[in-house]
């Protein structure tokens, strides 16, 4: 492991796992947890409870970013004291307002995403400890990276506060880079030893394609397999002739 993400969830997390592999940095983020919940649900369940095998959980990477291996930034540092710590930043108002978009409404509101996402809970057993999983991560009394917030705005934004002031306070200077991707790939290459590449940085993962593509979609198609095997038999009701008895009915 070369270098650890310690930036929150919606600080350009997508766009630095792209980058980093543009560098030659194989990258874990939550996509790879996403694409395989059999195996990266029951590994994170027992990273939270402090029995995790980082280097299963890392098989083939030299870096990470986003939820859940940003969560546990105290703890890998000291397995991995040669990797480098990435805290990636972005303004205080922007990211609630990204907050409140997606990860926000996948666990509380009254949206169309959230109900889907529900919804989804109900009938997909995986989906459901991944949800439960990220619940005590995000929100849990006594874990919870957002504990008390309930996700609203003022107290969401004092939580990054905290999060990144603590990242800075624990970190030797000397293993940190605090990056806004704004700033491009300049500060990154610099901290990695790594030469600037042709193509300008990648910018990925905006709230369309959070909530359509991460979250709605595979919730509607969660839903309809779980309809085809639930279908009810055909109802004889169906079949009464029209006419005006039935119009009437």
């Amino acid at each position: 492991m070369k270098l650890i993400g310690a930036g929150l969830p919606r600080t350009a997390t997508t766009t630095q796992m792209i980058a980093l592999e543009m560098l030659g940095l194989p990258c874990y983020h939550m996509r790879d947890m996403m694409s395989d919940p059999a195996t990266s649900v029951p590994q994170w369940r027992k990273a939270l409870d402090g029995d995790a095998d980082w280097d299963e959980i890392f098989e083939g990477k030299e870096s990470t970013v986003d939820w859940p291996a940003a969560y546990h930034w105290r703890e890998l540092m000291d397995v991995y004291p040669d990797a480098k710590i990435l805290l990636s930043v972005r303004g205080a108002d922007g990211w609630v307002r990204s907050m409140e978009q997606t990860i926000i409404q996948v666990f509380m509101g009254d949206t169309l995403m959230h109900h889907l996402a529900r919804a989804q809970y109900h009938v997909d057993p995986l989906y459901a400890a991944w949800i439960d999983l990220l619940t005590e991560m995000n929100w849990g009394e006594e874990r919870g990276a957002f504990a008390g917030t309930n996700g609203e705005p003022g107290p969401m934004a004092d939580a990054m506060d905290r999060w990144n002031q603590a990242v800075i306070d624990t970190v030797p200077s000397e293993r940190l880079l605090v990056w806004d991707p704004k700033e491009g790939w300049e500060p990154l290459c610099e901290f990695l030893e790594e030469p600037v590449p042709d193509q300008p940085l990648p910018h990925v993962n905006d709230t369309e394609n959070f909530q359509k593509n991460l979250i709605m979609g595979p919730a509607v198609a969660a839903i309809n397999a779980w309809w085809e095997d639930n279908r009810p038999s055909e109802d004889p009701a169906a079949k009464r002739p029209a006419g005006p008895a039935a119009a009437s009915a």
